[in-house]
């Protein structure tokens, strides 16, 4: 395949072009106000909750024309972005269409199930994706007409692209150099950290699970995880593994963080910073900072924002160091040219579409245009990562993941690594807004 052709038949630009279809039609929609290009998000659901206006029943979201009406734009768009993907790739049209109605089916059990009141307020639709996608792999076994649809990487990759919208480096001012120094300086010696631990004392080999789970706990969780396991070429019985991993102890955190930093007498904006820095998942650092009040929820959130800004950055330089140093064969010099092709190109979609709503849309309009932009992308993100965990459950056997755990190194890389950050973090919390050094920014709640 030549360099021309690989722009059009490769998964890694395919999932790019795709990306930027949705961002420009979600632009469009906003800015003109001429249609409706909001996809289908179910509404925190319960049959028992009553008198919550947060908290719409069932029944009255599938008696709407709008559920419907989302529900069919939603498919069509997936589906026909998806297939011409998997068309322009040598893939059948005919097996491929079937199987991702299939699949598209499932994801819809997983967001329908991830809305309801009691698990949303808990675990977020990547646990749900996995454990659906898990029990069909190793309860009843994948059908051979599904597997066609069952295509992790190129759903992934299209979901980064289009979650590159969505990290607007104005971030960066809201919290200036005390954001930068807990979620930048931190981050990167994390990861180190755990690179060093995982592979020279746990003498770990698979080292690409090792970066992939160093990213995931240093940065935040799913999304890291996700980049960095694409970048370094990680199974995806590793990322299974690392997102399993992280999920429980994300909830874990999420509950006993706002405890222990009431418990040490934390200001808020200290306890929010530290969640924010810790915590992997974004939604459970809303819910861990809410927990100590509106400062520390802001606070959470800036830090997290930040910190998520890295992602591209973290699987750039994962991508460079794995080409030039762990994948290098002996006596071979690598050079440019190898590394542009082994280089993952959805990552230049994903910085091309965060500088675009950086320094383009949001000169031209408003924060709220851009986060109005957001909200419709956000859904088509997530319907994309939908699509991939689902995948990864699917094409996931128990006894492989439990193989991969190489006799618990892998959960104590996590745990000390988690521990070693939360440390540091404090560290860097204190020293920037104790007030002791530095004074203490006030936050627009």
């Amino acid at each position: 395949m030549t360099e021309k052709e690989k722009l059009y038949k490769s998964e890694d630009w395919l999932a790019v072009w795709i990306g930027f279809i949705v961002i420009a039609v979600a632009i469009v929609s906003v800015l003109t106000g001429a249609f409706d290009f909001s996809a289908l998000k179910f509404s925190t659901w319960t049959i028992w909750e009553e008198g919550n206006s947060k908290v719409v029943p069932l029944l009255d979201q599938l008696a709407s024309g709008s559920f419907w009406a989302k529900l069919i734009l939603t498919f069509v768009v997936s589906s026909g972005l998806f297939t011409i993907g998997a068309k322009l790739q040598g893939e059948s049209v005919k097996k491929y269409i079937p199987a991702f109605i299939g699949l598209f089916v499932l994801a819809l059990v997983v967001r329908l199930i991830s809305a309801e009141f009691t698990f949303n307020r808990y675990l977020e639709w990547a646990f749900w994706a996995l454990i659906i996608g898990l029990l069909v792999s190793n309860t009843v076994g994948v059908p051979q007409w599904l597997k066609p649809a069952v295509k992790t990487e190129f759903y992934i990759k299209t979901g980064l692209v289009i979650m590159g919208f969505s990290v607007l480096f104005s971030n960066i001012a809201k919290f200036g150099l005390y954001g930068l120094g807990i979620a930048w300086i931190v981050t990167p010696l994390v990861i180190i950290f755990m690179w060093w631990f995982g592979t020279k004392l746990l003498k770990i080999e698979n080292k690409p699970l090792v970066i992939t789970m160093a990213a995931a706990t240093s940065v935040c969780g799913t999304s890291a995880a996700i980049a960095t396991g694409a970048a370094s070429n990680c199974k995806k019985t590793d990322l299974t593994m690392v997102v399993s991993i992280s999920i429980i102890f994300t909830v874990i955190l999420m509950v006993l963080e706002p405890i222990v930093c009431n418990a040490l007498g934390l200001s808020p904006i200290m306890g929010g910073s530290l969640i924010g820095g810790t915590v992997d998942s974004t939604g459970a650092v809303v819910v861990a900072g809410t927990a100590l009040g509106e400062e520390a929820q802001v606070a959470a959130v800036l830090v997290k924002s930040i910190q998520n800004i890295l992602i591209g950055f973290i699987a750039f330089f994962v991508a460079l160091f794995f080409a030039t140093h762990v994948d290098k064969e002996q006596g071979r010099k690598v050079g440019a040219i190898e590394i542009w092709t082994r280089f993952p190109k959805f990552i230049i979609g994903f910085f091309v579409a965060s500088l675009v709503a950086s320094f383009i849309i949001l000169p031209m309009t408003d924060s709220s245009t851009v986060g109005a932009i957001n909200k419709v992308l956000d859904q088509y993100k997530n319907w994309a990562f939908v699509l991939a965990f689902t995948s990864i459950g699917l094409d996931t056997k128990f006894s492989e993941i439990i193989k991969q755990m190489q006799g618990g190194k892998v959960l104590w890389l996590y745990i000390v690594g988690q521990i070693f950050n939360i440390i540091l973090t404090f560290v860097a919390v204190w020293l920037l807004l104790s007030g002791v050094i530095f004074d203490i920014p006030v936050l627009d709640k």
